[in-house]
């Protein structure tokens, strides 16, 4: 193995374990969201505010996760974002207040938020472009196995709700040395910046400028309605299950379940977007989704809740992989992090806006099936649009092939 191949390696597998240890405390809320409400006397709407106030951290931390990473580079972004979110998980363990809890949550949001975009440039750098679905959906895999885990925590951890926190918080702590000796920086980004200070565009024009408008507007509706849907689901599906009649543990079977199926769609996600047509993905990834949210809607036993569960993760989380894997081309590497940090970042709107609504439409006595119901044409519009941009992408590809070499 060659110096480049072993530097991609490193670089894939480093960003995988941070990926995974994101994965496991963006789910431990609602792993821990029983024990939470208990020990706060948390009514349904105060849940959804619990549940978004980290999220709310993850659209600024995003933003400017990106913004910064362009300008001192992504391995020292993503390092202090380990740092800050591992800090901000293990204070939520031993917060006695509710707003204290909701300032632990908004401060670990921020860290998650400026990790993210990082870690899909750095693995998007890491590789040529002909991999990059690849490199970036093993990486992402991390995301749901790390929700996976945290539901093992969370059963493990019998009544004590802290647990997941306390994990979710040590773990990033101890992996922060490793990055900082051997996590390589972008080698993109090293390049740019050798020699004369590279031009800084404005924010407006990285994101709108040199004809990339469409893609940018493009890219944030489809992120703002996939991650509606997707965070509607992390957080609310322990607690919709439990309303339906399950266990506990059921309800961690049915969740770990969900992550494993996550895990394998992202992988599955990547690897048919570089060797298949985008379009066939995008139809695959969202008609998967509203299919299994109608069977998490009406199945009623162990079984079918299980497969519909498995179902919705391995769907949705490939469907989220397609436009991760769209992001970083639509932007040169000067102003990358930046395009996806804002992308990723107006995503988590629609992260803010699923658990929140699903709180009202809960309080509302609408039930799961009007949750998920009421998740469905925002999907649908999500599709459209990533169909619209892959169709436009492929039709200037060959002008843009011809222009380069």
């Amino acid at each position: 193995m060659d110096t480049s191949s072993r530097r991609s390696t490193l670089t894939v597998t480093l960003c995988f374990i941070v990926a995974l240890i994101e994965g496991l405390d963006l789910q431990s809320a609602g792993i821990a969201a029983a024990g939470i409400r208990q020990a706060f006397e948390l009514d349904q709407k105060m849940m959804g505010w619990m549940f978004s106030a980290s999220i709310i951290g993850l659209l600024p931390g995003a933003f400017f996760g990106g913004w910064l990473a362009d300008r001192i580079g992504r391995k020292r972004v993503l390092i202090g974002a380990v740092i800050l979110f591992g800090i901000f998980s293990l204070w939520t363990a031993y917060v006695s207040s509710v707003n204290g809890l909701l300032l632990a949550r908004l401060m670990t949001g921020l860290g998650l938020g400026a990790a993210l975009p990082n870690l899909i440039a750095l693995c998007a750098e890491a590789v040529e472009e002909r991999r990059r679905g690849t490199a970036i959906s093993i990486m992402y895999c991390g995301v749901p196995l790390g929700g996976a885990i945290a539901a093992v925590v969370g059963m493990l951890g019998g009544e004590s709700w802290q647990t997941v926190f306390i994990v979710g918080g040590v773990a990033p702590l101890l992996v922060a040395p490793l990055l900082i000796f051997a996590l390589p920086e972008s080698r993109d980004f090293r390049e740019q910046h050798q020699g004369a200070a590279p031009v800084r565009e404005s924010t407006v024009r990285a994101l709108f400028g040199g004809g990339r408008a469409g893609a940018t507007l493009a890219l944030w509706v489809s992120y703002f309605f996939t991650l509606t849907v997707m965070y509607m689901l992390l957080n609310w599906l322990p607690s919709l299950l439990l309303a339906q009649g399950f266990s506990k543990p059921q309800a961690g079977t049915i969740q770990m379940l969900f992550n494993i199926g996550g895990a394998i769609g992202s992988l599955l996600g990547g690897l048919l977007l570089d060797r298949r047509g985008r379009t066939g993905v995008v139809l695959f990834a969202y008609g998967g989704v509203l299919a299994s949210l109608a069977g998490l809607g009406f199945a009623s036993g162990m079984l079918a809740m299980a497969i519909a569960g498995f179902a919705a993760g391995l769907f949705i989380i490939a469907a989220q992989l397609v436009l991760y894997a769209l992001a970083p081309p639509a932007y040169p590497t000067s102003v990358r992090a930046t395009g996806v940090g804002a992308a990723v970042a107006v995503g988590r709107l629609g992260s803010v806006s699923g658990p929140l609504a699903a709180g009202q439409i809960l309080a509302a006595g609408a039930g799961t099936a009007g949750v998920l119901l009421a998740a469905s044409p925002g999907l649908v519009i999500a599709a459209l649009v990533v169909l619209g941009m892959s169709r436009r992408r492929a039709a200037e590809a060959p002008a843009t092939s011809t222009t380069s070499h």
